[in-house]
C-alpha cells in the first residue's frame, strides 16, 4: 500500500528492517506491501527485510501461527525469528491484555535489539487506532492517551534505540482486506478476537459498528481527532520544557521549585511531571495518583525521603529531587589494562593467583566495611563515602568485591589505593550494570 512504500521511502538506504507478524490479515498485509515495495525497487534503495514474530502461548494454535508465519517468510525470502512470550496464568489478576502486548513490545524490541535493527514496522490500522482512542476515553485519559498511536516514535531499549512505524493508521480494515483478496493473501484468525470479555473486542464488536450506522465517518474521524492531539500533545510537551529549565536536572525534578510552579499554575506543574513521567518511559498516572503525590510531597519534610510505586517502578524523592530507582543488578568484570597503559591497577600475578586458589569472593555489605580509595586519606566507612559521593540509597546495593579476604573493590566509589600498582601487568575491577528495561 501506498503508505508502507512512503515510510521505506523515508528511511535511510541500506537499512535492515523488521516487521512484527503476528499472522493475522493486517500483518499479512503489511509485510506483503514492504516486500512488494522492495522487489519493485519503490524504495530509495534495497533493504534487507526481516520477519519477527512473539509466540504468546495463549491459544492451542499458537504453535500453529508460527510454523504459519515462519513459512510465510520463507515464501518471501526473508529473514525470520520469534521469542516465545511466558505469560503468568491469564486467570491471575491483572490485565491479560496489558500484560501481554507489554510482554510483545518487550520481546520485539529484543530481537531489535539483537539484529542491530533500528526500524520496525507495526500493522496498526485505522480501526486499532479508533478502539485506541475509544479506550483511553473510557479510562479518563488526557491529550496523551487520546492522541492514540503515533505514525512512528523513537524508543530506547537498554542502549539501543528503535523506531517504530506504522503506516497503515490511515486504512481501515475493509481496506486490508480488499487488497488481500486482490493479491491472494492468506492469513490466520484468532478466535480470542471473538470473545467480548475483553473490552477491546468489545468495542470492536458492538460500540463501533453502531457508532459508524450514526455517522458513516467514525473511524476516519477519530483517527482526525487522535492526530489533532497528538499536535496538541507536542506543543503541551513544548510548554513543559519552558516550565522545567530550572526544574528539570537531566532525569531528575528539583522539588522546591517544582512545587512553586504548582502553588503559582498547578496545570503547568501537572503538565511538566506528565512530560518528566514521559521520557522515562511510564504511564501516566490517575487523577487521584496525581493529587497523592501533590498532597505528599507538600507534607514532606525537609531533607526527607518519599517513595512511589508507580508503573512497577519507584519513584524516590532524595536530597530535594524527584528521581526513578534503579535495581543495582550486575557483575564484576576484570579488566586487562595495556603495557603501555599509565592507569594504576591491581597486579595480575596477585589475581591470577586468587582465582586459581578461590580466593576471591562477593559479599553483600553489612554496614561497617571500611576502604581507603585516594593516596594520603585514611580509610572510610562506605557509608561516608556514599553520601560524600551523593550516591543514592537504592545504588548502594552492588556486592563487595573481595581478594584474599580483602575488601578491594566498592561500586560507584573505587578500588583500594593501597593495593593499587604502576608498573607490570594490571587488572582493574570493574562494576558493569544490567541494562534497564
Amino acid at each position: 500500500m501506498a503508505s508502507s512504500r512512503k515510510s521505506l521511502q523515508s528511511l535511510k538506504p541500506g537499512k535492515r528492517i523488521a516487521v512484527a507478524l503476528s499472522g493475522g490479515l493486517d500483518s499479512v498485509v503489511l509485510l506483503d506491501t514492504v516486500c512488494r515495495a522492495q522487489a519493485k525497487k519503490q524504495a530509495q534503495s534495497n533493504y534487507q527485510i526481516y520477519a519477527f514474530h512473539v509466540h504468546h502461548g495463549l491459544q492451542k494454535q499458537a504453535d500453529n501461527w508460527l510454523i504459519f508465519c515462519e513459512h510465510l517468510a520463507k515464501k518471501y525470502k526473508i529473514h525470520f525469528d520469534f521469542r516465545l512470550l511466558h505469560l503468568s496464568d491469564p486467570r491471575d489478576q491483572g490485565n491479560v491484555e496489558a500484560r501481554a502486548r507489554a510482554g510483545r513490545y518487550e520481546a520485539l524490541a529484543d530481537l531489535c535489539e539483537e539484529y542491530g535493527l533500528e526500524d520496525l514496522f507495526l500493522a496498526h490500522h485505522q480501526n486499532d487506532q479508533a478502539e485506541t482512542v475509544l479506550l483511553q476515553l473510557l479510562r479518563g485519559s488526557g491529550i496523551a492517551g487520546l492522541s492514540g498511536m503515533p505514525q512512528s516514535r523513537d524508543i530506547q531499549i537498554n542502549q539501543h534505540r528503535i523506531t517504530l512505524w506504522r503506516p497503515l493508521l490511515n486504512q481501515g480494515r475493509q481496506e486490508l482486506e480488499f487488497y488481500a483478496k486482490e493479491h491472494k493473501l492468506e492469513w490466520i484468525e484468532d478466535p480470542s478476537n471473538q470473545d467480548v470479555k475483553y473490552r477491546r473486542n468489545a468495542l470492536r464488536k458492538k460500540i463501533i459498528p453502531a457508532l459508524e450506522q450514526i455517522q458513516p465517518e467514525a473511524l476516519a474521524n477519530m483517527a482526525r481527532s487522535a492526530d489533532l492531539l497528538g499536535e496538541a500533545q507536542i506543543l503541551l510537551n513544548r510548554l513543559a520544557k519552558q516550565d522545567g529549565k530550572n526544574i528539570l536536572n537531566k532525569d531528575q525534578l528539583k522539588v522546591v521549585p517544582l512545587l512553586a510552579l504548582a502553588q503559582n499554575d498547578l496545570p503547568a506543574a501537572n503538565n511538566l511531571l506528565r512530560y518528566w513521567l514521559h521520557t522515562q518511559q511510564l504511564a501516566m498516572p490517575s487523577q487521584e495518583r496525581l493529587q497523592a503525590w501533590w498532597r505528599d510531597l507538600v507534607m514532606v519534610k525537609a531533607g526527607a525521603q518519599l517513595e512511589w510505586l508507580h508503573d512497577e517502578r519507584k519513584i524516590c524523592l532524595w536530597r530535594g529531587v524527584l528521581q526513578i530507582a534503579t535495581k543495582e543488578e550486575g557483575q564484576w568484570s576484570l579488566k586487562i589494562l595495556p603495557p603501555d597503559s599509565r592507569q594504576l591497577g591491581l597486579p595480575a600475578d596477585w589475581v591470577k593467583n586468587a582465582q586459581e586458589n578461590k580466593q576471591i569472593h562477593l559479599k553483600e555489605r553489612i554496614g561497617s566495611e571500611k576502604i581507603q580509595i585516594k593516596p594520603n586519606s585514611p580509610r572510610k566507612i562506605l557509608k561516608n563515602l556514599y553520601q560524600e559521593a551523593d550516591i543514592p540509597p537504592w545504588e548502594r546495593h552492588a556486592p563487595l568485591l573481595y581478594v584474599h579476604n580483602e575488601l578491594i573493590a566498592v561500586a560507584r566509589i573505587g578500588i583500594s589505593y593501597p593495593h593499587l600498582v604502576s608498573k607490570g601487568r594490571r587488572v582493574v575491577p570493574e562494576w558493569i550494570q544490567n541494562p534497564v528495561k
